[in-house]
């Protein structure tokens, strides 16, 4: 198989990346606990294997990407032989000089594969050329080929938020410092 081509994208590119399957299958979870610390709250996560795989729909509405895509600082895409094979969407965070990962997916016959490690990687070296300090990564808890792969690349967790989705499942942030980190192999 050739390796895969990173571009970005371009107007033609998106009625078929509307079509990819954006669900994922997962056998682990992050799941958080709450404990009452005096005089707070203690938030752990641990991870957690499932009885058996389950099927995961992208908690976003997916005919709303392409609207989305437009407001987004960058979209690229990873093709073989012509045919899109996956994609990552950025947009400037709220924070000052950082980028926010919206949307990363990859079809299911091309995952496992390093594309999703290369689009995360074009999407930390076209943050540094821009002189952009942090990359911000957003996952369900639940999905945790993301959270492995996050944290196979260098970045840290770096919080989270209840309810943060429209079927209020936890979303997990993770940081990568574009100044001064490599990515891991």
């Amino acid at each position: 198989m050739e390796p895969f081509v990173i571009r970005q994208a371009v107007s033609t590119d998106v009625p078929r990346l509307m079509e990819f399957d954006h669900s994922y299958s997962t056998d682990h979870v992050w799941q958080m606990s709450l404990q009452p610390v005096s005089p707070g709250v203690e938030v752990a996560f641990r991870e957690v294997r499932l009885p058996r795989p389950m099927r995961v729909d992208y908690p976003r509405r997916v005919e709303r990407l392409a609207d989305e895509w437009t407001e987004r600082t960058a979209l690229f895409v990873g093709e073989i032989d012509e045919r899109l094979a996956g994609y990552v969407a950025l947009a400037s965070a709220p924070a000052p000089d950082a980028l926010w990962v919206t949307d990363l997916a990859v079809e299911p016959v091309f995952r496992r594969q390093g594309l999703g490690r290369r689009l995360l990687g074009e999407a930390i070296g076209w943050g540094r050329a821009r002189q952009q300090a942090r990359l911000f990564l957003e996952m369900q808890s639940k999905n945790f080929p993301a959270i492995q792969l996050a944290q196979k690349m260098g970045f840290v967790f770096s919080g989270y938020s209840d309810f943060f989705y429209p079927n209020e499942d936890i979303s997990l942030f993770f940081s990568f410092d574009l100044v001064s980190r490599s990515v891991n192999s």
